[in-house]
């Protein structure tokens, strides 16, 4: 059974979100954040200190998107991944990068010079330029799904998880309003699938 290390609302939302989605057996252990900090012991476990750390068997992970691959091929049987023979196996994992890679580094920059920073050292127009830049980038997506309900393969899959969690992380940082029609659309349909329900309520109670 895997055992996922989380911190409320972090990356490893998207992990516990697929868990879900997949309705698989799972251990939680939820950290307060930043886990290296609050949590030193946690280093004992990840040297890294960061989140998500998944621990199945004898694997050990600790990047969110390739967690997601890993558990849609390995736990999925289908359901979340494409196979390499479909079409759209490089939109898949081309999603899945962009993510991240994409979108959650500099929307967790104007975060962190929004928020998280001391007030003395926060900068709004470092912060306000890193917004630009995520939705900038954000535009790639809405392209996508013009004619489309999800980014590839014409149906649900951990791409849209990993895009998907950047709206979450949004919509938290109140900029949702600056989205456009579709992505709001687009998102309000994540939120409305039972599993990403069931993900932000676990991470409550756990």
């Amino acid at each position: 059974m895997p055992t996922l290390y989380h911190c409320a609302d972090a990356r490893s939302l998207r992990v516990l979100w697929a868990l879900e989605e997949l309705d698989l057996q799972y251990e939680l252990k939820v950290l307060p954040y930043p886990p290296r900090q609050k949590s030193p012991e946690f280093l004992q476990v990840n040297p890294v200190g960061t989140v998500p750390y998944l621990v199945d068997g004898h694997t050990t992970m600790n990047e969110s998107t390739a967690i997601l691959q890993y558990i849609a091929v390995k736990h999925g049987d289908g359901k979340l991944a494409v196979a390499p023979s479909d079409p759209a196996y490089g939109a898949w994992l081309n999603w899945l990068a962009f993510g991240e890679a994409a979108l959650t580094v500099p929307l967790a920059a104007a975060l962190r010079f929004s928020f998280l920073e001391p007030e003395d050292k926060r900068q709004p127009a470092l912060a306000e330029g890193f917004r630009g830049t995520f939705f900038d980038r954000l535009g790639v997506a809405e392209a996508a799904l013009a004619n489309s309900k999800f980014l590839c393969a014409d149906r649900f899959t951990v791409a849209d998880i990993s895009v998907g969690y950047n709206l979450h992380l949004a919509a938290r940082m109140r900029l949702l309003e600056r989205m456009s029609p579709r992505i709001q659309s687009y998102f309000a349909e994540l939120q409305a699938r039972p599993a990403y329900q069931r993900a932000k309520e676990k991470q409550k109670a756990a």
